[in-house]
């Protein structure tokens, strides 16, 4: 499965950046090239300092800041569907493919011998599993843990809190194959990105039951079958640790701990410079200043599926209007907010102008119309045919005897970047008459507690490794009783359903193209969220350190990070 949500009030993600709000200008400690004299790094463009791990020392430590503590471990659980999970998940649970800097999944042989289409009508994907791959309880991999993650995730069984059922609901029927160790997936409707399912594949053993998908990967990873283990869950430290597990049946990985540290952004830097971690984002004005000339550090650059938005809550409230949604998107001055990410940077940061395609991504186009370009004036005048009328300059306009009032929903672990922007947008938006509240709330409840329920008008965030176009559908899909995917402000409508239905399996790659252009065109009518840009990757990472950076749209194989001899 692939990465998903960064959430940017808390993530490593955001450095620092002066900004003179009034004037929506940026200074800076001190100068660097702007927007208009970067360039972004190539689509797919990758530096992780490769090298062949005959070249690197055994043993050693790698310590990497996270954005959050993470206390449920089932990455496909509404909970945990972020990256620091998916990451620790897919070094511990069985990872089927992985995908080179391109973006192009191949089969990990550790696990499969071979994965194949069978049939196309109705699809069958046939899966021939290494007999060598066991479960740390001593059972071999089947497929029986298929059959239990298909059931968990794409049965529709709302006691299983689902962040993404997409493919698993098109899935007819799980069972053996011809061999002991075959597996046999019927499709009741086709599915292009098979390749992106059951990775990582969890036991049937600890994944049975809604109990077990919500309860046992609760701190604990209960049964595991990757090359590490957890080794240990500090919650004062704020440290998750993993180490080598002896009953790997692949090559062993390199290092001999790596330590996960929950920190905040700020701290993460200053934990850097201190060489208290091994990496950290540079990819923010201070950032980069800061840490380029740090000792002992390469900055590392590249590529990948990264996207910054605002996303509306339109379940209730006066965002439920879908008038008042377009006035803010609007009212919003989208090249001045990337203009303030990319202040100092060496890469440019682009607008972007589509949902489910980079802007550098064959598929890209600008469906945004009239939604994506900035027009106080006429946000002004949508807002007032909705009923809200102006009360005086500098006051929230009035509709009913209401007061056009929004909640920005933001962690307490935001730092300058963040909040910047936040303040910006709720200047913009004081601009037309929407008067904005900044509530920040602790972040270890700003997914479960806010994001999740709902809980907010505004909140701002990033998807992140959507490389494959339907890992996006679950972002826009139609909400069913207390399910919302990841489409956290409920806001969708059939036509988007049935054209995000027939584009994820369709296995024509110009018609797919075409029907999420299409589908993201009546997103941008619907006025889901505000898209913003593509964020650009910068990382500053321990001199020496190898295989490991910014790997452009692949994925990172930590069995082969090390230190250089």
């Amino acid at each position: 499965m692939h990465r998903l949500r960064q959430w940017l009030a808390g993530a490593a993600a955001w450095g620092m950046a002066a900004i003179v709000a009034a004037g929506c200008t940026v200074s800076s400690g001190s100068p660097g090239p702007g927007p208009s004299r970067g360039v972004l790094p190539a689509y797919g463009t990758y530096d992780i300092n490769a090298q062949p791990v005959r070249k690197l020392r055994e043993g050693g430590s790698l310590v990497l800041p996270v954005a959050q503590m993470v206390t449920q471990f089932n990455f496909h659980h509404a909970d945990a569907a972020v990256d620091d999970v998916w990451t620790i998940d897919t070094m511990t649970e069985p990872r089927l493919f992985l995908r080179d800097a391109a973006g192009e999944p191949h089969r990990v042989p550790e696990y499969l011998t071979s994965a194949t289409v069978t049939s196309t009508s109705p699809q069958v994907v046939t899966y021939r599993l290494n007999p060598r791959a066991r479960w740390s309880d001593g059972k071999a991999l089947s497929w029986r843990d298929f059959a239990a993650q298909w059931r968990a995730l794409g049965r529709g069984d709302q006691r299983y809190l689902v962040a993404d059922p997409t493919g698993y609901d098109r899935i007819e029927e799980v069972g053996p194959g011809a061999g002991t160790h075959e597996v046999r997936v019927t499709f009741r409707e086709p599915f292009t990105d098979w390749r992106e399912l059951f990775t990582p594949l969890f036991p049937a053993a600890a994944y049975s039951t809604p109990e077990q998908f919500d309860s046992a990967w609760r701190e604990a990873l209960p049964v595991t079958a990757g090359p590490f283990k957890l080794d240990s869950v500090d919650r004062t430290a704020q440290t998750v640790t993993l180490v080598p597990d002896a009953k790997w049946w692949g090559s062993r990985p390199r290092l001999d701990r790596i330590v996960f540290r929950s920190l905040d952004p700020d701290a993460a830097l200053q934990a850097y410079l201190n060489g208290e971690v091994d990496a950290v984002n540079a990819a923010t004005t201070e950032a980069y200043q800061r840490l380029r000339t740090a000792r002992d550090s390469d900055i590392r650059i590249g590529s990948a599926w990264d996207e910054v938005h605002i996303t509306l809550n339109g379940a209730g409230g006066p965002l439920a209007d879908r008038a008042v949604r377009n006035a803010l998107q609007q009212a919003v001055n989208r090249p001045a907010l990337a203009d303030v990410a990319a202040e100092g940077l060496p890469v440019k940061v682009p607008l972007l102008d589509n949902h489910f395609f980079m802007t550098n991504q064959p598929g890209y186009a600008d469906n945004s119309g009239r939604y994506g370009t900035y027009d106080p004036e006429a946000a002004a005048r949508t807002l007032q045919r909705a009923g809200w009328k102006t009360a005086g300059e500098g006051k929230p306009r009035v509709k009913d005897g209401r007061e056009l009032r929004l909640r920005f929903v933001l962690s307490e672990g935001t730092n300058r970047l963040g909040l910047d922007l936040a303040e910006l947008i709720q200047q913009m938006l004081g601009q037309v008459g929407v008067h904005v509240d900044i509530q920040k709330v602790p972040p270890e409840d700003y997914g479960p507690h806010y994001l999740n329920e709902g809980n907010f008008d505004l909140a701002i965030f990033r998807f992140t490794g959507q490389t494959y176009p339907s890992s996006a559908y679950p972002v826009y899909r139609q909400p069913v009783g207390q399910q919302v995917f990841e489409n956290y402000g409920r806001v969708s409508d059939p036509e988007v359903d049935r054209l995000l239905g027939q584009a994820v399996g369709t296995l024509d790659t110009q018609a797919a193209r075409s029907l999420y252009n299409r589908a993201d065109a009546e997103v941008w009518r619907l006025g889901h969220d505000i898209e913003l840009y593509q964020r650009p990757q910068l990382l500053a990472v321990r001199k020496g350190l190898a295989n490991y950076g910014v790997p452009g749209l692949g994925d990172v194989d930590f069995t082969k990070v090390g230190w250089m001899k």
